[in-house]
């Protein structure tokens, strides 16, 4: 990516981390009061996302059949709901 004018966060004035995204590129506040980025990037982690959930249904599985005899499944990291949770 070009070299361009480090940003500050519009609600603390902190300056901003720059930092890798997937293929983007992702301005984010060390504060933890947003993130911005350039029309490009949101481009790229929309396609990015797209291509998740049109691949992510072939990896599922069918609910299992419910009967007396079962015990809770271990705990565990939630699934997922969308690729760029998977980022976090």
């Amino acid at each position: 990516m070009d070299a361009e004018a480090a940003l500050d966060c519009p609600v603390c004035g902190t300056p901003m981390d720059v930092r890798p995204l997937g293929d983007a590129e992702v301005n984010a506040c060390p504060q933890g009061h947003g993130v911005f980025l350039r029309r490009a990037d949101l481009g790229t982690l929309v396609e990015a996302e797209q291509d998740w959930h049109r691949h992510a249904g072939q990896h599922t599985m069918p609910m299992p059949r419910i009967t007396p005899d079962m015990t809770a499944p271990p705990g565990g990291k939630t699934q997922s709901r969308a690729w760029v949770e998977t980022l976090f």
